[in-house]
């Protein structure tokens, strides 16, 4: 894992750092994702401790977290990121390497989109058929599913 050291703080951020109650409050995660995201390997700074053994956060570690909960809003498997982590961890070098694993990302978020989009489509058509009917007075005529009456009688 990269360690940075630094003594300056983000505005907000007291030297010390914050709880994990705090950064879990600023980084809109819980505590238990937090723990997660440190023990599989997702966050790529020593998370500090205090003597006590608590964790503290600090701005980069803050900025991490986020970007992690924000390629897991857009599907990246955790594996995944935790191979971007993993890159970024290692330094300079396999900036290449990172790219390309952010436009495959970016690729499979897109066709997502495109499904949505698709899909959207179809609601907006049966919005517009369903505000047609209600205006035009016979929405009575809306097509309901009926009981299948089983096989004609002979």
């Amino acid at each position: 894992m990269l360690e940075v050291k630094t003594t300056e703080s983000a505005p907000g951020i007291p030297a010390e750092g914050l709880s994990i109650a705090e950064a879990a409050r600023r980084t809109g995660v819980s505590a238990h994702t937090l723990r997660y995201y440190e023990r599989v390997g997702l966050v790529v700074t020593t998370v500090g401790r205090t003597a006590g053994g608590r964790r503290r956060y600090h701005r980069l570690d803050l900025e991490w977290i986020k970007v992690c909960t924000k390629l897991r809003a857009t599907g990246m498997p955790i594996r995944t990121i935790r191979r971007y982590a993993d890159l970024v961890s290692a330094g300079r070098g396999n900036e290449q390497e990172r790219l390309d694993l952010l436009e495959s990302h970016r690729a499979e978020v897109r066709a997502r989109l495109a499904e949505v989009r698709r899909n959207l489509e179809l609601i907006d058509h049966k919005i517009d058929v369903y505000r047609g009917r209600l205006a035009a007075g016979d929405a009575d005529r809306l097509w309901a599913p009926t009981p299948d009456p089983g096989p004609a009688p002979e």
